[in-house]
């Protein structure tokens, strides 16, 4: 720069006039240009961060993470719960998500993993009040509505009529199981979200007549996530595990 900027002192270097005042000017831009690398440098490869909706994440994914865990310990799981989308360009320490939907998120990589089924369920205190499944058509006990208006869909599809109103309308799908839990009235329920609740009993099919929803479970990611040795294994793993699931659906306690 034709000037000194630095000056060798007893006690170490310290910055002459025009050091200081070339610092003060670049260092702002420094500042902004290591925050935004902060995202690059925090990233290894042995660490995945996956985002995945909450009923997801505890419901599907959590009861099968253990036997990933155990075929690649050297892979440390960063799993965060939301609702919201992640905009893999601005939250760029994420490497993929797991979703519900349509499938049309452009400029990522979309891959299916199985699709959603809603079943109607009930708690056994409930089919207890009901004097049991069969004693009375389905249309007659207290349904448990969505803004959705799935029940509509499903009834259509067994070629009943569906009740003049429903006991409560929920528009949260974690409230509307919880509802079917404690007894107020039958879900038409997520197999994925409710399977665990099926299989030990708290909750039980009224039907075996399921309704397939327009949103099926996708792994969503960024090109640059095929890069990442780490996530390349979660991927294959998490497809192994969607493939087993679709094949077991048909085990579900009816």
């Amino acid at each position: 720069l034709g000037q000194p900027l630095l000056v060798r002192q007893p006690r170490g270097v310290t910055l002459t006039l025009e050091g200081q005042r070339l610092l003060d000017q670049v260092g702002p831009h420094l500042d902004a240009i290591n925050e935004a690398f902060q995202p690059y440098a925090a990233r290894a490869e042995h660490v995945l961060t996956i985002s995945a909706v909450p009923s997801m994440a505890s419901a599907w994914l959590v009861p099968r993470l253990g036997h990933f865990v155990a075929e690649h310990p050297q892979i440390e799981i960063n799993l965060q719960s939301s609702e919201r989308l992640i905009d893999f360009e601005r939250q760029r320490q994420f490497d993929a998500a797991l979703r519900l939907g349509s499938g049309q998120w452009p400029g990522l990589v979309v891959e299916p993993l199985f699709d959603e089924w809603l079943l109607p369920m009930a708690s056994p205190a409930l089919i207890e009040r009901m004097g049991g499944i069969d004693r009375v058509p389905l249309n007659q006990w207290p349904l448990l509505g969505d803004p959705d208006g799935a029940w509509g869909a499903w009834f259509a599809l067994s070629g009943k009529s569906p009740p003049p109103r429903f006991v409560a309308v929920l528009d949260d799908s974690e409230a509307h199981h919880r509802a079917a839990l404690d007894g107020v009235g039958v879900a038409l329920g997520r197999v994925t979200r409710a399977r665990l609740l099926l299989d030990s009993g708290q909750l039980v099919a009224l039907s075996s007549l399921r309704l397939k929803t327009a949103w099926p479970h996708w792994l969503v990611y960024p090109q640059r996530s095929a890069r990442h040795r780490g996530f390349l294994a979660f991927r294959d793993w998490l497809h192994a595990q969607a493939a087993e699931h679709v094949h077991h659906m048909a085990d579900v306690h009816l």
